[in-house]
């Protein structure tokens, strides 16, 4: 995500996300039953167990932000779903609130992208209501000078260990787990991060953020799940699911 000025914030109304934060960064390995997904050469997941497929070639899970069919720029080739150039970012349909999402992605040398989850369309840009996990080439990105805006984490208040992450244009395994305010973010089968909304650190972080002044940031129970388009550069993301948490 690149810094956005705060004079637009007054066009906010938000509505739907909320997230979790408290605790430190934590690691630890997964279990098989919620394992992220897959391996390079692993084909995309049935939809069972709960599972549903969010990638295909019709693209119906998916729409352009605050528009009604999915923007010119991203395609569908092979059951990978990629972007060259800055275009709008993509939301679900659907609307989660606890969730476990899973997916695979890959950038070129000095990519910057992010998937948003919980996010409202009522201002200007979904990262204006959604938290966002970070999706960075760490080694030629300055943002990847800080941990708090380098790969997996949560953009800008919780930050992930480094050396997790894979070099440019190699496949890495994400996964997203959302229960009520508590969040959790891994990547390459590691757990980085989790942390609890509302919490005395959560409002702490926030408030020493660019977002301290977005009323409705990370606050929604519900919301869009939504990838970053509007970045230069290619993007290409693959084996993407989500299921209901009970």
């Amino acid at each position: 995500m690149r810094p956005h000025t705060l004079s637009s914030l007054t066009v906010l109304g938000l509505g739907a996300v909320l997230l979790g934060c408290s605790s430190t960064s934590s690691n630890g390995s997964m279990s098989s039953s919620a394992s992220v997904a897959a391996s390079a050469s692993t084909p995309a997941p049935a939809a069972t167990d709960g599972w549903k497929n969010l990638i295909d070639p019709t693209m119906s899970a998916w729409r352009g932000y605050r528009e009604a069919k999915m923007p010119a720029g991203w395609t569908v080739t092979d059951g990978v779903l990629s972007k060259t150039v800055s275009t709008n970012d993509l939301v679900t349909r659907d609307e989660y609130s606890d969730f476990d999402l899973e997916f695979e992605w890959k950038l070129h040398p000095g990519g910057n992208a992010g998937v948003f989850y919980r996010g409202a369309e009522d201002a200007e840009k979904i990262y204006f209501t959604a938290p966002e996990y970070q999706l960075l080439d760490d080694a030629k990105h300055p943002d990847g000078k800080s941990r708090l805006t380098s790969a997996g984490s949560d953009y800008a208040l919780y930050p992930s260990p480094a050396g997790v992450v894979k070099p440019a244009d190699q496949w890495n395994s994400s996964r997203i787990v959302a229960r009520g305010p508590h969040v959790e973010h891994w990547l390459n089968g590691q757990k980085l991060l989790e942390y609890e909304v509302g919490s005395p650190d959560w409002e702490k972080r926030l408030k020493a953020s660019k977002f301290a002044t977005w009323p409705k940031y990370g606050r929604l129970t519900k919301g869009h799940i939504g990838i970053q388009g509007d970045h230069e550069g290619e993007l290409a993301i693959r084996n993407m699911r989500i299921r209901t948490l009970p």
